[in-house]
């Protein structure tokens, strides 16, 4: 997961959650993670921190098995599959 970089967003205190995004190479994934709350209900930053470092074991593991890629681009998508109906 070295190479593996985060970026949290700002407190969405209506969801509850951060958005974060996760690069590795040329593959970037982005997602929303609950943030944490304390007692009285103010976000916890260090503790989201650590729910998103949980996270991105799973995102790093999912780049390693191949289940997240670079996104095709539509229009190599479109030309492809044009390409596949002619012949």
């Amino acid at each position: 997961m070295s190479d593996l970089k985060i970026k949290i967003g700002a407190f969405d205190a209506k969801t509850r959650s951060v958005p974060v995004t996760f690069t590795s190479g040329d593959i970037k994934h982005e997602r929303s993670v609950n943030a944490v709350l304390n007692d009285d209900g103010a976000y916890d930053k260090a503790a989201t921190k650590s729910r998103v470092d949980e996270v991105a074991r799973g995102v790093a593991h999912k780049i390693g098995l191949g289940v997240l890629t670079v996104p095709v681009v539509e229009e190599a998508a479109t030309q492809t599959a044009d390409s596949a109906t002619t012949e």
